[in-house]
Order: structure tokens, then sequence, then C-alpha cells
């Protein structure tokens, strides 16, 4: 879109980009740590570590691809394609959980980050869709100050001014995150 510059700068980038992470961290841990204290000595199920995984690299490289492409319905045709990886995920998270693979509590959470990125992904492809802006390859000139998403993310979230950096023109929704999980 051409109101924001990179696709890093799109929270729901950002979202998918904590959920692939914690998705790895966690499956390396499985590899670790549970897997030891069952007496089991390895995680061996590659197949669903895999799936797991490609799903949630998928939802974060949808959405920068679709971006990328630089028009509005093409970049829309790519959100969708995130979401259902988003669904992925979450499906294969029932998976892992009903297989003894991942705790409640780990399952709350990663379904949680997954849930969140398929509500940023639908609240992002409405704004998008009733947007008048046809795409990247459509912009004329630089634009300066806050981008138009940006401010339209925080007139719906005044709580978030607090991690907007006006230099970077981003929203920080890593440190946001963090202070959540602090709470």
């Amino acid at each position: 879109m051409a109101t924001i510059q990179t696709f890093e700068e799109l929270i729901c980038w950002q979202k998918a980009r904590l959920l692939t992470k914690e998705v790895y961290k966690i499956f390396k841990d499985l590899n670790n740590q549970q897997f030891k204290n069952l007496n089991i000595s390895k995680f061996n199920d590659r197949g669903l570590q895999d799936q797991i995984q490609r799903a949630s690299v998928s939802i974060m490289s949808n959405i920068a691809e679709g971006f990328e492409r630089g028009t509005k319905q093409e970049f829309l045709n790519y959100l969708f394609i995130a979401k259902g990886s988003a669904g992925e995920v979450r499906a294969q998270l029932y998976v892992a959980l009903d297989a003894g693979y991942l705790n409640i509590e780990t399952f709350k959470y990663l379904n949680s980050l997954a849930i969140e990125c398929s509500r940023l992904l639908s609240s992002f492809i409405a704004k998008v869709k009733i947007s008048e802006v046809k795409g990247l390859q459509y912009k004329k000139g630089a634009r300066k100050g806050m981008s138009g998403m940006n401010r339209m993310m925080l007139d719906s979230n005044p709580e978030w001014a607090k991690y907007y950096d006006s230099e970077k023109d981003m929203i920080d929704y890593g440190k946001m995150s963090e202070d959540k999980e602090k709470v």
C-alpha cells in the first residue's frame, strides 16, 4: 500500500514474525527439554514440526510477497492466503496438543498468537478493501510524516501511541508484546 513503505511496518507481519519465532523456539525446546522429562529421547514427529513451521513462515511470507507485488488486488489475495496459513497453524497446534507434544499453557499461548494473526489480517483486509489506494505501482512521490496506515491504527487503538516511533514511522509491536507478557 502507498501509505506504508515496507512490509516490516505492517502490524500483521510483525505479529506473524513473533508467531514464527515462538513456533521455532518451542519445537526446538521440545527436542531439548520436554521429551527428556518424559523419558523420550527426542521429539521424532518431524512431519508435524516441519508442517507447523512452514505454515507459520507462510503467514509472514505471504504478507511480504503480497506487499511487494505492488497492486491492491494481489496484496489482498496474498493476505487471504496468509490468513489461511494462520488457520493451518491453529489446526496443527490442536494436533500437537492432542498428541501430547504441547502442554495446555504452551498451546494456549501459541494459539492466541495465531488467532491474533488472523484477527489482524481480517481487520487489515477489510481496511485494504475499502481503501482508495491502488498500490505501490501507482505511488507518486515520497511520503512525509506519519503514514496513513499508522495514523489509522493509532486512531483505532490510542493505547498503542507509546509504541509509535516517529523517526521510523513504525509501531513497535515486539515491545507491545513484551509489555503484554509482563502483565
